[in-house]
């Protein structure tokens, strides 16, 4: 049997189960660079995820606890929506990625890690990502450190002109 080594994974599988979503302890927090959390908008944030399929996984989150779309006011839909678009703008001009999945995980028969605070995944892809360590070793990959991704989507924020569409 082989091993592969990603001792970074132990802090989510024995991490501190608090009780309260951890979203929702992030929003509240003053520690955006601690909690990667790259955009704040008005009704939703863009944060990049711990515990990432691929480098630049980001999640768009509303501010608001809540299990299903359809709780979302209005103007909070159209920000998620702008969100969403604005993180593959955002990964696109930073990483150059070939492709995106985006897609959200609705109760936890369909996955969900959080299931009682919707939030959709933006995960970057590349022409080869799937190698064999993906397939054969059911293992993925992740070849940059979260400080140096969140890092460079700051800057690209502050430096590149990249427009938000939102009203």
């Amino acid at each position: 049997m082989k091993n592969l080594w990603a001792p970074w994974r132990y802090v989510y599988i024995r991490g501190n189960k608090d009780k309260e979503c951890f979203f929702c302890k992030m929003i509240k927090e003053d520690k955006d660079s601690e909690n990667y959390i790259i955009y704040r908008g008005k009704y939703n944030f863009i944060v990049l995820n711990k515990y990432p399929y691929s480098p630049g996984h980001l999640m768009v989150v509303p501010y608001s606890h809540i299990s299903q779309l359809s709780e979302l006011r209005d103007e909070a839909s159209l920000e998620f929506i702008n969100l969403i678009d604005y993180s593959i703008r955002l990964l696109k001009a930073t990483f150059e990625p070939q492709g995106f999945n985006v897609g959200m995980n609705i109760g936890k028969v369909a996955g969900a890690g959080v299931e009682d605070h919707i939030h959709a995944h933006v995960v970057p892809r590349w022409t080869g990502d799937s190698n064999f360590i993906t397939v054969i070793g059911e293992t993925r990959v992740i070849s940059e450190a979260l400080e140096e991704t969140y890092q460079k989507l700051i800057d690209a924020i502050q430096n590149k002109n990249i427009p938000l569409k939102i009203n």
